[in-house]
């Protein structure tokens, strides 16, 4: 009966995928101290059915969770396409600083944990993508090591990636958590929306019936528009080109095409803030999550028995920087939260953070995707940029 319900084929695959699911959005309702870790339980969720024993076909579930990505970054991008560009002007900028600096804090700790623990610097290259939960990161430090003809490593390096990304998930929420009392946030008089950093976009008039649908044709336009965007090679040098990706591209192309759609009155701010979309991004992120968690959980239990002080090497990369950058942020530069929260998602490329986010927000704020779309395209190319920079280092 047992063999009914493993497998390679397609039936396994996705009836372990819904039940992720499934069981990680009824655990999410939980909350402790009225808080709640929300969909992020579907990753939680898969690792357990995973390191139970369950095997599924690998490529498939790379493929679902790709997809579940770009789904949920071209939603992202859709829905703060039409602020963006003013958003950037009157305050992306200081946010992408932070980015920055956010960045070289997490490369500069990864290094210096190499040296002072006499850690491989390719090992803790692995453990560096994964407490960024940055998995076209992951990919490219893979790729330089194949080029420069040490296979292995990139065996190791996926080792620390998945060691570390599962705590990074809940490390970014935990740093959203703890920077209310940190920074003495009073919930109850956050402003909902913030002038500095978003405009209200202007709406076409469209019938009741038009705001009930919609429309597939712009979204897989804008993905494949996206996925040509993200694969073409930027070259800086080194043994491997960088890429924005598969989840890169999508987002710029989004951002770009729902801009453009709007302001060229190709479609109205009632199909880029539909309920559609809005659908399209929580079935990404569930996908994108349940992949992840049931790809993962053998090996993070046996990566952990040996390397369990990486655990805590990833935490460290993964908390330190994000909560003395976005410090700084409230207290000195007076960023809403929720955008705060936004910005520490999407400077760790973090999707499940700002599915937090989005989950606490008041109905209709959307200052949490404001934040993570102004700083996820540098971030994303920073993030791919100095996962290469560490291996070819320890080259």
């Amino acid at each position: 009966m047992y063999n009914l319900f493993t497998g390679s084929g397609v039936g396994p695959c996705i009836l372990y995928l819904a039940l992720s699911i499934f069981l990680g959005l009824l655990l999410g309702k939980i909350k402790i101290a009225k808080i709640s870790l929300g969909i992020t339980w579907v990753l939680f969720v898969g690792i357990i059915i995973s390191a139970l024993g369950v095997t599924l076909n690998a490529q498939m579930l790379h493929i679902i969770k790709e997809f579940g990505l770009i789904l949920f970054v071209t939603a992202v991008g859709l829905q703060v396409g039409p602020t963006f560009f003013n958003s950037f002007k009157k305050g992306g900028l200081a946010m992408n600083l932070m980015a920055l600096t956010n960045v070289a804090l997490g490369v500069l700790i990864t290094y210096i944990i190499a040296k002072v623990a006499n850690q491989s610097l390719t090992d803790m290259a692995g453990v560096y993508t994964g407490a960024i939960t940055n998995t076209p990161g992951l990919s490219a430090a893979q790729q330089a090591v194949t080029d420069a003809g040490d296979p292995d490593a990139a065996n190791r390096l996926a080792a620390g990636y998945a060691v570390a990304y599962p705590l990074a998930v809940v490390g970014m929420i935990m740093t959203c958590i703890v920077l209310r009392p940190l920074c003495r946030i009073d919930m109850k008089s956050e402003p909902v929306h913030e002038d500095t950093l978003e405009a209200p976009a202007p709406k076409t008039a469209t019938s009741t019936s038009q705001r009930h649908k919609i429309n597939l044709v712009p979204i897989f336009v804008i993905i494949a528009l996206g996925i040509v965007l993200g694969s073409i090679p930027i070259p800086v040098g080194m043994a491997a080109p960088v890429k924005l990706g598969l989840a890169g591209g999508p987002l710029v192309a989004a951002l770009i095409g729902s801009w453009l759609g709007v302001k060229k009155g190709w479609f109205t701010t009632e199909f880029t803030d539909s309920h559609g979309v809005w659908m399209l991004r929580e079935v990404g992120i569930a996908l994108f999550l349940a992949g992840v968690g049931l790809g993962a959980g053998g090996v993070f239990v046996e990566t952990v028995k040996i390397h369990y002080m990486w655990v805590l090497y990833g935490v460290i990369i993964t908390i330190v920087p994000p909560m003395i950058v976005a410090t700084f942020g409230r207290l000195v530069l007076k960023i809403n939260y929720y955008t705060l929260m936004g910005f520490i998602g999407g400077s760790h490329t973090d999707p499940p953070t700002l599915a937090f986010a989005n989950n606490i927000a008041p109905d209709g704020c959307k200052l949490p995707n404001t934040g993570y779309a102004t700083v996820y395209p540098l971030t994303m190319f920073l993030r791919i940029f100095t996962a290469q920079l560490l291996v070819l280092l320890a080259m």
